[in-house]
């Protein structure tokens, strides 16, 4: 955990992967991470924790699969949105966009349960800026 100020906009501009979150600091026992998004990720889930989502910049689309059916969630620049634990999920991005995530630290980034990974797709619990 770091005691200066972070400029996240500085830190997005340090990668270029996406669907790749980088740590940008801890707060108790979760990870402040921030992530580029395009194109689709895949059906995930995480059994034990919600997932928060806040966009950055571009716009984000989330496909949520629930009891009544699917659904999406479309978020623009400054909004947020909590996944609940549990609930199978699919981020995407026609445009880029870039995000916060706060999630308990050690969480992948594909949940516990998922879709296959396409090539373009890595399984981690991020990577410090």
């Amino acid at each position: 955990m770091t005691t200066e100020a972070i400029d996240l906009y500085a830190a997005l501009d340090e990668f270029s992967e996406v669907f790749s979150p980088r740590i940008v600091t801890r707060m108790n026992d979760y990870d402040v991470r921030i992530a580029k998004i395009a194109g689709e990720f895949v059906w995930h889930s995480h059994a034990e924790t919600d997932e928060l989502f806040l966009v950055l910049d571009g716009e984000l689309t989330i496909g949520l699969r629930e009891e009544s059916g699917e659904r999406a969630v479309h978020l623009r620049r400054g909004s947020l949105f909590v996944v609940p634990r549990g609930t199978e999920h699919k981020p995407s991005s026609v445009h880029d966009a870039s995000v916060l995530l706060l999630d308990p630290t050690g969480t992948a980034n594909v949940g516990d349960r998922h879709d296959a990974l396409p090539a373009h797709i890595t399984a981690t619990t991020g990577t410090p800026v």
